[in-house]
């Protein structure tokens, strides 16, 4: 993206006439304002069958970028708007900023990823230009004053993204990935890289990077950037993440079996858009919806594990300048507040009808599903959970006059489900596998790295409801080179409610929790007790609260192997 400090719109449009020739190229479809109309009689659509068992890509989140040098930082009241996720909130749960060019500019972005780290949300890096000590000048197809790392400075670049990386340490942001480069095929205005120069990097320089690394983040998901990379195994295993923006970038490219054969142990990020375009009010509906396909396609054709929109605050953006969500920050937030950090994709019937798509997220026994209907009709769609008792569901609707609306809560029976999706609209649902009350839909994440517990609910004394049953926990880990998070799901497998709970178990040596969420933890190393926030103190009878934290190790990366529940041994799974 190209910098707009001194003319945001000139600048933003100065650059929209090469990307709205790639997204012609790209045979995307641009849809101009309509009024909605219904039509009168309902379609009806297959079934959108749904497997919890059949597990898919693992999920980071949803966010965008700010960056203050350019547009100026986020209010505080932004902020909370945009992190939060409750609601009129966006939900992001990932944020990222630039990487200064030099130590003078590291703190440009401070106020905004300290905020946003305190939430919990995951805050990532990418450079546009080195140091220009380090930046040489050449020709490129005519460009004469085109810019490039120069050789010599490889090692001392990676340093530079250490400084950075330490920096925002020191000051409470603890970065989850830095980039090598931002779009280095794609860079008029800033540093080119060719994949041969960047393979380079990450075989000789990039493993002395302190937190994971993204690369190759081309700017219209570009195969030959990130193909040389994932076929040098010196080089791809000094990546953590292949992060990749889709500008212009058409439907039928947006799968990698290339990095489905040799990607494991990797994460597959979309790191960088804006869609359909950046000239039209983010509030024009119906073209709002195409945000969701093009979400749904990303989650579902390219299995990418984050979707990270380009400015947060933006007249084209998830919120408007007045600080309040636009109708594409709406149709975000369908996703950001529900499915959240750590929750898996499973399969589902994509495409049950013409204009209907469908995706399904699970965490434990929470599942996740996400509609969206673009035809000018209401149509009546089945859902089928396969496995799954009668359970209560929560909704959520987002159409041309309502925003994140809350709906009636209705019932799943014996794991069918069938309900009116409104035309052109987008809904969320979600429900448990195991019946119960309907799990809450937007946790508010802990607001500081090390919460105190809450002392209210007092915890009942038997929390398996007095079957003689305990509790069952399932824990899932995800590491990397010094850190890890652990997604913890609690189920109450009594007859009776569980009010108030504290979750007990010994982190093993070394490891120590640096922020958390859906839980207070303290302490944050040895003998960790979670206790319960105000929102989800009360477990139903065969419900689950699902929680986690983010934290630190030193080469021990083994799971806890005991927990208790109020003082009841629980059963690991």
């Amino acid at each position: 993206m190209t910098q707009d400090q001194n003319d945001p719109v000139r600048g933003e449009r100065r650059l929209l006439s090469r990307r709205s020739v790639l997204t012609t190229m790209g045979a995307l479809p641009v849809i101009t304002a309509a009024t909605s109309v219904l039509g009168a009689t309902e379609a009806a659509a297959a079934t959108a069958a749904i497997n919890p068992s059949a597990q898919r890509q693992t999920i980071r989140g949803f966010g965008g970028m700010a960056h203050a040098a350019w547009i100026g930082d986020l209010t505080a009241a932004q902020r909370e708007t945009a992190f939060g996720t409750g609601e009129g909130r966006l939900g992001f749960s990932i944020l990222r900023i630039p990487v200064g060019e030099s130590q003078a500019d590291f703190g440009r972005d401070l106020a905004t990823a300290k905020r946003a780290a305190e939430l919990g949300v995951t805050v990532f890096a990418s450079p546009w230009n080195p140091p220009a000590s380090m930046i040489e000048t050449f020709n490129r197809n005519g460009q004469t004053n085109a810019k490039r790392l120069r050789y010599d400075q490889y090692a001392a670049y990676a340093q530079h993204l250490n400084s950075f990386s330490t920096y925002m340490r020191n000051n409470g942001v603890n970065l989850y990935a830095i980039s090598v480069q931002n779009e280095p095929d794609y860079a008029h205005d800033w540093t080119w890289w060719t994949s041969t120069e960047m393979v380079k990097f990450l075989r000789e320089n990039a493993g002395s990077i302190n937190t994971r690394v993204i690369a190759p983040e081309s700017f219209q998901y570009v195969k030959s950037m990130s193909d040389p990379i994932l076929n040098d195994s010196s080089a791809l295993a000094n990546v953590d993440i292949i992060g990749a923006h889709l500008y212009g970038t058409s439907y039928s490219n947006f799968p990698y079996p290339l990095f489905k054969q040799k990607g494991a142990g990797k994460d597959l990020w979309m790191t960088e858009v804006y869609y359909p375009n950046s000239t039209d009010s983010a509030d024009t509906w119906p073209q709002a919806l195409d945000v969701g396909e093009h979400m749904h396609r990303a989650m579902v054709d390219a299995e990418f594990q984050a979707y990270v929109w380009w400015y947060i605050r933006r007249s084209y953006g998830p919120m408007r300048e007045d600080g309040q969500l636009s109708k594409r920050g709406a149709i975000m937030a369908q996703f950001a507040r529900f499915v959240r950090p750590g929750y898996v994709r499973i399969d589902a019937t994509a495409n049950p009808a013409s204009n209907v798509y469908v995706s399904a997220y699970r965490s434990g026994d929470t599942v996740v599903i996400v509609a969206i209907n673009k035809g000018t009709s209401a149509v009546s769609q089945q859902f089928t959970v396969a496995n799954a008792t009668s359970a209560s569901v929560s909704s959520w609707v987002t159409d041309g006059s309502r925003n994140v609306a809350a709906q009636a809560a209705t019932s799943m029976s014996n794991g069918s489900l069938t309900v009116t999706l409104p035309a052109r609209s987008m809904t969320t649902f979600v429900t448990s596998l195991s019946g119960g009350s309907s799990p809450s839909p937007s946790p508010v994440l802990s607001p500081t790295p090390s919460p105190t517990p809450s002392p209210t609910p007092s915890p009942s004394a038997s929390p398996s409801g007095g079957t003689g049953t305990g509790p069952r926990v399932a824990y899932t880990m995800s590491s990397w080179n010094s850190g890890f998070t652990a997604s913890i799901s609690i189920t109450n497998t009594g007859t009776s409610a569980i009010n108030g709970w504290t979750l007990s178990f010994t982190l093993p040596s070394g490891q120590s929790i640096t922020s958390g969420w859906n839980a207070t933890y303290s302490p944050s190393s040895g003998q960790v007790s979670a206790a319960n926030v105000s929102y989800n103190g009360t477990i139903a009878p065969g419900a689950t609260v699902d929680i986690g934290f983010q934290a630190t190790h030193t080469g021990n990366t083994a799971e806890p192997t005991a927990f208790t529940l109020n003082g009841v041994p629980c059963t690991v799974v």
